[in-house]
């Protein structure tokens, strides 16, 4: 058993040997479409945290000042409930562990505005659905109504058409980079096919060899699989460094622009990167195998 690993990792490392320029070219190739892919799964993270607040078909929010008691609000809910049905067709309370939880989306790359965000002083919400048909002209009229007419509410913003905005441009953002890194993907596939077979037409002799002393079709294919696993593995964790430095300069970069430019939430928590990194490199293995095993199963009769 120590024998035969031995051997495929040794058979492993001189086939890399044999073709370093192939081999280089195929973990680079791998490397950038798997940062675009990387880079696409963080741009629509982040235009999902942009959108976050308007799920549901929320159109306005209605800001209410930190501790507002219940008797307070109970105003601003009767405001509410008098439009249910003619302009308003629904509305939901988000208390303070909501608007906490919204904060950490919105503002996940202004880290200094987060600290100052309390239980204590947090604003809390009413996310207002309006009725189907409902103009912007009507929402703005009872935005100014409720900003100057009702007590405890600190702000009423509207959806108007950043939303449509947003929406076209993670589409558009979306479509773009996924087919770039798709193409880029099977070029790597590509690369990584070529690679082994022209590693086993430079061993054929060595190969018909192997088989006239009874050498099995996987006993000659694994150091060829093995190879290309490697490559998508290199490709892959190079795809992640590059995407870490990325992402860590758009954080740092994000913390000094102006605290109403919005872009703060365009920036994703570590842990959803960890996520995609772990992504990539398993998805980079995958490349590399289909592409070395169907290279080894079609060229192995040399």
């Amino acid at each position: 058993m120590w024998s035969r690993l031995t051997y495929t990792l040794r058979e492993t490392w001189a086939s890399f040997q044999r073709n370093i320029t192939l081999t280089v070219a195929a973990i680079i190739t791998a490397a950038v479409s798997l940062l675009i892919f990387g880079l696409t799964l963080l741009i629509q993270e982040g235009f999902d945290n942009l959108l976050s607040r308007w799920e549901g078909g929320v159109e306005m929010i209605v800001f209410v000042q930190a501790q507002a008691t219940e008797e307070q609000r109970s105003v601003i809910e009767e405001a509410l409930a008098a439009q249910e049905g003619s302009i308003i067709a629904s509305w939901s309370y988000c208390d303070v562990a909501c608007s906490l939880e919204d904060a950490q989306r919105l503002f996940a790359g202004d880290p200094a505005t987060l600290e100052l965000l309390t239980e204590t002083n947090i604003p809390t919400q009413y996310r207002v659905v309006p009725t189907e048909g409902t103009d912007v002209l009507t929402l703005r009229a009872l935005r100014e109504a409720y900003q100057d007419g009702l007590p405890n509410v600190l702000s009423v913003t509207l959806a108007e058409d950043q939303l449509d905005l947003i929406s076209r441009l993670q589409g558009f953002v979306g479509l773009y980079t996924t087919g770039l890194w798709i193409s880029l993907m099977f070029a790597a596939t590509l690369l990584i096919w070529n690679t082994i077979r022209t590693a086993m037409f430079a061993r054929r002799r060595e190969i018909e060899v192997m088989k006239l002393v009874g050498a099995t079709d996987w006993f000659i294919r694994v150091p060829f699989m093995l190879e290309g696993l490697v490559q998508g593995i290199i490709g892959g964790a190079t795809a992640c460094g590059a995407l870490w430095f990325i992402n860590n300069r758009w954080t740092a970069g994000v913390a000094e622009f102006p605290e109403n430019s919005g872009f703060a939430a365009l920036v994703v928590s570590d842990g959803y990167l960890n996520w995609v990194m772990l992504g990539i490199i398993a998805f980079g293995a995958l490349v590399g195998m289909i592409g070395s095993g169907i290279a080894a199963s079609r060229f192995l009769d040399v």
